[in-house]
This record gives structure tokens, sequence and C-alpha cells, in this order.
């Protein structure tokens, strides 16, 4: 499965977010980062490095 992610969250923090249906920013955008570190495989850097990259786009996680 291929997301938009950067490769710097890691192989396995994206294909457990891609088997949990996010591949894309905007996916994201209907998440908490609190829902997202639940996720087996997905830690804090992850979560750092995707709310970055959602922030230079204008958008951010969903709140908690």
């Amino acid at each position: 499965m291929t997301t938009e992610f950067p490769r710097t969250i890691g192989k396995v923090a994206a294909r457990e977010l891609a088997s949990n249906g996010y591949m894309t920013f905007d996916s994201l955008t209907k998440v908490s980062a609190k829902t997202l570190l639940k996720i087996h495989g997905v830690g804090p850097k992850a979560v750092r490095i995707l709310g970055e990259e959602l922030a230079a786009q204008g958008k951010a996680y969903a709140a908690d």
C-alpha cells in the first residue's frame, strides 16, 4: 500500500497507518493524535512528523 506520508515516519508506522485506513493527510484530519498513538507501530515520532506536515499544509489532527 502506498501512502503520501514521508519515509521519515518509518516503514512500520506507514504500513500500520495504511492498514487502518489512513493513507492521505486529509484522512489524518479526521482522527486525533491520541487515537493514532493507540495503533501498534505508530509512535510519538511518527505522530510529530505527520503533525508538522499537516501544519505546513494548514491542516491539523482532529481534536481529542
